[in-house]
């Protein structure tokens, strides 16, 4: 079976009437890879703007694609060291390698459906032991966790509409959750954990994000002991990507785990974030770190380090189902992360929710559809899809 064209297409949500919340998707490229058996491998390419994706991926003149187009469908990883070994010379860090990892996972898809497995089968299996989850029948499900964001950063919305979606959300059967009270000051992020733990109670996972909020290790350190109490899971990204000694210092005297990773590219980025920023709790993005071929290799690296890997993901469940074959392979996986339609005004996410995989009692049984396990129908496409010169646009509004 060989790959006979390379296609990039934009979906994008409608123009909404009024102000909507922070999901709206203003263009997300994907990748589709074609064979000559009619098979297909899909893969969104979160954050790389759709122009770029469509000059590294679209068509036979397209920097991958001419790379890609003739070649036979085996394992990725061959695929995916022609490809970076291509970039030697060039960019092996940004937008490239995103873009890789894109092809990857669409790579792994059409690996899985030839071979009629789901993908995470190839990865190695479940290689979870019993004594390494948490309660009776975790071994045969993996786990989200809600992203709860803000319509308004005011003080008083963040604590109001933050707690209401959680609490909506535990009532669904959801049993993990992150809040994030970005723009905050110490006290309303203690305040929002608070109500939190006292809305959803004990045996919830409770994680806290910042968004990159603080430059210094005083601040964060204090706000980070005021937490204790309300029984945080990990506490994300309190500093700026790149500055690896601010979190190897606030690592060494954290009784919070760290945790960071959402555009942390190549597992070479996560062994610095780890190795040098004291980073227990590493998050690839299944494309954004290179994909999922990366990705294992990250989970290889975490594990001897006494990390664990929680998969990142503010998009789509297409991504999502990437993330869901990983934490079914991962012993180093307990919850992985998602953003829940049921809270969020965008038409294009809550369609591709209702494409994924049953969430019965907060949990995803381990796959049985073959490769990634998620088709895109042909009207759905047509119903989101943004013609190129409108499709230009970052998957989000940038400040």
């Amino acid at each position: 079976m060989k790959i006979t064209r390379s296609e990039v297409f934009v979906l994008g949500d409608p123009e909404p009437q009024g102000k909507v919340d922070a999901s709206r998707i203003h263009g997300l490229a994907f990748v589709r890879l074609h064979t000559d058996e009619g098979l297909t491998g899909i893969s969104e390419i979160f954050t790389v703007p759709p122009g770029v994706a469509r000059a590294v991926l679209d068509g036979p003149e397209s920097l991958y694609g001419r790379q890609l187009i003739g070649e036979q469908v085996g394992h990725p990883e061959r695929l995916w060291t022609k490809l970076y070994h291509s970039m030697l010379h060039g960019n092996r860090r940004g937008w490239a390698i995103i873009c890789l990892g894109a092809v990857d996972v669409a790579l792994w898809d059409l690996y899985g459906k030839a071979l009629k497995q789901p993908v995470y089968q190839f990865l190695g299996g479940a290689e979870r032991a019993s004594h390494q989850v948490w309660r009776a029948g975790d071994g045969r499900e993996v786990v989200p966790y809600c992203t709860i964001i803000s319509d308004q950063w005011d003080r008083d919305s963040v604590l109001r509409e933050q707690v209401e979606r959680v609490v909506k959300l535990r009532e669904l059967g959801y049993r993990a959750f992150k809040v994030e009270p970005m723009y905050q000051d110490p006290g309303t992020i203690v305040e929002l954990a608070r109500l939190t733990r006292q809305a959803v109670g004990p045996g919830v996972i409770l994680c806290v994000d910042v968004g990159y909020l603080w430059n210094d290790v005083g601040t964060a350190l204090a706000t980070i002991e005021r937490l204790v109490e309300h029984d945080i899971f990990f506490f994300e990204t309190p500093f700026p990507v790149d500055s690896m000694e601010a979190y190897a210092k606030l690592a060494a005297r954290s009784p919070i785990p760290l945790a960071a990773g959402e555009h942390t590219v190549s597992r070479w980025e996560f062994l610095d974030l780890m190795d040098r920023g004291g980073v227990q709790v590493a998050q690839p993005y299944m494309t954004t770190c290179g994909g999922l071929t990366e990705a294992k290799r990250i989970v290889e690296l975490a594990q001897p380090r006494g990390a664990l890997v929680c998969p990142g993901n503010w998009s789509t469940h297409l991504l999502g189902a990437a993330s869901v074959h990983l934490a079914a392979y991962s012993p180093i996986t307990p919850i992985f992360e998602m953003a829940p339609a049921e809270v969020y005004w965008s038409p294009l996410r809550q369609a591709l929710q209702e494409l994924f995989f049953p969430i019965v009692d907060g949990a995803v049984a381990l796959p049985e559809r073959p490769g990634i396990g998620i088709e895109l129908p042909t009207e759905l496409v047509e119903h989101f899809v943004l013609s190129p010169d409108k499709g230009w646009r970052y998957h989000e509004d940038q400040d």
